[in-house]
């Protein structure tokens, strides 16, 4: 399908711009592609890098007409607000220490935004973006993409279906190997940034991918944290960030948990895996194998439950791209977010409203307190601390 057209070759019925994405970069190719999967809308401006040739170059690349091609994010939040046809909505996709000025220029113009995780750096900040996002009526998703996946959302069910009965325990991992070594000296551009605390803020292996257990779980079980017991480490010679993290919690309620996050586990690729204990079954789903989850009932036999099957329930159904045996994977799960944005959007534009089911803001700011818990819980020799969080 060609960027930019829905299937009947139609325009799409929303226009899109984004900053960020340029020459090398990973996510943004993966946003843009993940919205065209979708046929929901289109690119038309653009702000893509810091440095103005790339910034001509990839709007070359991408069609995108000169007069909407901005040398900087400023000029073009400032610029799109003035058309008549502005952009529907702004997609973010910078290193994590602009997230927050991007997403706040854009925000002060009444612009919908879409961001990548981190929200940003500081509690202080994520208050001013909710705020921000709710006096100028504005739909904000981050993109925890890992709740886009089928079972993900099945998982979810499950548990609000009160299959598993009470929650006790949930068990949750995301072990990386590609930190175990100092990449950042041997030209990644990714380690580079990432373990610099002026690019990465305070934390690194928690903010980088912590977060997406503590939103993973967040999301599956909706427990909301009470306290957290953190251990944060660096492995590496000279690293200033954490590349290995345990961190301890008590939910509100009484369940408790174990989250394991790492960057230096030879052999692990991307192995995030949630397992949740209740009185009466369990799941477990892991990233690597995301068609499939497993379901425990007490004294019953284990089920492997796969995506494409009929026997899934119906909000399940509705994130299901191909028939059962064809897998799908991390692309698909990234465009899953996008069309419930989309979605939102559309039925806005309409007088309509709907449900959000989409990560918002309001998870954005969770998981920047979670980073902050767990830094704080680390320096004051891995004393539990207050993990609540209140928007």
């Amino acid at each position: 399908m060609i960027e930019g057209r829905s299937l009947d070759g139609t325009n799409n019925k929303l226009t899109y711009g984004m900053v960020g994405g340029g020459p090398g970069s990973f996510i943004g190719p993966v946003h843009r592609a993940a919205i065209a999967l979708n046929g929901q809308a289109r690119i038309v401006a653009g702000s893509f890098s810091n440095i103005v040739e790339e910034v001509y170059q990839t709007a070359r690349e991408l069609g995108i007409d000169e007069e909407r091609t901005y040398e900087t994010y400023q000029e073009m939040a400032e610029k799109e607000a003035e058309r008549e046809d502005c952009i529907d909505f702004v997609s973010i996709t910078v290193p994590n220490h602009i997230h927050f000025d991007v997403a706040k220029v854009f925000l002060e113009k009444g612009i919908n935004v879409v961001c990548d995780k981190p929200l940003c750096f500081t509690e202080e900040q994520s208050k001013i973006l909710m705020n921000l996002a709710n006096k100028n009526n504005v739909d904000f998703m981050v993109t925890y993409s890992y709740t886009g996946y089928p079972m993900v959302r099945e998982a979810k069910e499950l548990v609000k279906s009160g299959k598993l009965g009470k929650i006790r325990v949930v068990v949750a991992e995301y072990p990386q190997d590609w930190l175990a070594d100092r990449a950042e000296d041997q030209g990644n551009r990714q380690a580079e940034w990432r373990t610099n605390p002026k690019f990465s803020g305070i934390s690194n292996c928690v903010g980088d991918i912590g977060t997406h257990i503590e939103n993973l779980v967040h999301f599956v079980t909706g427990l909301e944290i009470d306290e957290i017991s953190a251990k944060l480490e660096k492995h590496v010679p000279g690293r200033v960030l954490d590349d290995n993290a345990y961190i301890l919690l008590k939910f509100k309620g009484g369940a408790t948990g174990n989250y394991w996050a790492s960057q230096i586990a030879i052999g692990r690729e991307n192995g995030l895996k949630i397992r949740v204990y209740g009185t009466e079954g369990s799941i477990e789903w892991e990233q690597e194998h995301p068609n499939f989850l497993k379901y425990v009932e007490k004294g019953g036999t284990v089920q492997i439950m796969s995506r494409g099957s009929g026997y899934l329930n119906p909000a399940t159904q509705s994130f299901i791209r191909l028939p059962a045996g064809h897998p799908e994977g991390y692309l698909e799960a990234f465009s899953n977010l996008y069309k419930l944005y989309c979605e939102k959007l559309i039925e806005g534009k309409s007088g309509k409203s709907s449900e959000i089911q989409f990560p918002t803001v309001v998870d954005g700011a969770r998981g920047v307190k979670f980073v902050h818990d767990c830094v704080k819980s680390n320096e004051d020799n891995n004393k539990w601390v207050d993990g609540s969080f209140n928007d």
